[in-house]
């Protein structure tokens, strides 16, 4: 797993997701890290007469084309309501009008975080079932709870059983 592509599943600039996830994927030996900004990929509301009327947009393609390009993903998904950032469920639909296996079989570590109890437990349970029927190969997931009181960025995860129970899940990823 030398490139690979990590993000936070929001469009926040000051996104919890992306940190994390980034963290993550930086603690992968000799990784090349490609850092993905979801605010950069602009696009329509997906509907069916928005497709038909204007076709899939361009980001949409470069979007596939990093997944594509990489080794391995590596996600945090955010949780909004119990379910999918809006930003990134548009994209990810607009994706599947593309690519049926969106995330092309690659390997996948899936994160979320929430400054919540329960750290994003809801939309990762939902992941868990729709990613791998969208060719996620899931090889381990974690979600980290109170993200602003177990994280931060110059230590990493600073709860010790959620590190460890963190190494664990990054190791089976990397096996």
């Amino acid at each position: 797993m030398k490139k690979i592509l990590a993000f936070g599943a929001s469009t926040s600039s000051t996104s919890i997701n992306r940190r994390f996830a980034n963290f993550a994927a930086k603690q992968v030996p000799e990784a090349d890290v490609t850092d993905l900004d979801l605010r950069g990929i602009q696009v329509p509301m997906y509907s069916s007469d928005e497709e038909q009327a204007n076709g899939i947009p361009v980001d949409i393609y470069r979007f596939l084309y990093l997944i594509q390009s990489h080794d391995a993903v590596v996600i945090s998904l955010a949780e909004h309501n119990g379910s999918y950032s809006a930003a990134f469920k548009n994209i990810y639909d607009w994706a599947s009008r593309v690519e049926k296996r969106v995330w092309s079989g690659k390997p996948m570590l899936l994160l979320s975080t929430a400054p919540g109890p329960r750290g994003g437990a809801t939309v990762m349970e939902a992941a868990k079932v729709t990613f791998p029927r969208m060719g996620a190969h899931i090889k381990a997931s974690f979600s980290l709870p109170r993200f602003y009181e177990t994280f931060s960025d110059a230590d990493g995860i600073s709860d010790p059983a959620l590190k460890t129970e963190f190494e664990a899940a990054l190791a089976t990823f990397l096996a």
